[in-house]
């Protein structure tokens, strides 16, 4: 039904910047929240940061300030603006969204992800 194609990983130096993609195509209605979670080795997956709407964003403690998250309402597209990367922030980073789709319903769909490496 729905796709989240992510895009923008890389490897960066500590202090570098990434922006990461996330496009949604399928049967969408609307899409009422987006995130970002990453997953680093041996860690659980986390939260990053959230997009509604109405633009309204929320972050992480680890990551506010040094990441913006934005939304294409559009084109069903957000990104994530990654400024001050650190080593830490290496993950492998997963986009999801809360979609209404065309057939009625709403459900979560998450992205394929995409590896961010911060080298020292």
């Amino acid at each position: 039904q729905v796709q989240l194609a992510e895009s923008g990983g890389g490897l960066v130096q500590a202090g570098g910047s990434l922006r990461l993609s996330c496009a949604a195509s399928g049967s969408i209605d609307n899409i009422h929240r987006m995130g970002w979670y990453r997953q680093a080795p041996g860690k659980q997956r986390e939260l990053v940061a959230t997009i509604t709407s109405d633009g309204t964003t929320d972050y992480a403690d680890s990551v506010r300030g040094r990441f913006t998250m934005s939304r294409q309402n559009a084109k069903n597209t957000v990104y994530l603006q990654m400024n001050s990367l650190k080593p830490e922030d290496t993950a492998v980073f997963y986009c999801n969204a809360m979609v209404e789709t065309r057939y009625g319903g709403s459900f979560l769909y998450w992205g394929q992800g995409t590896q961010v490496t911060v080298s020292s």
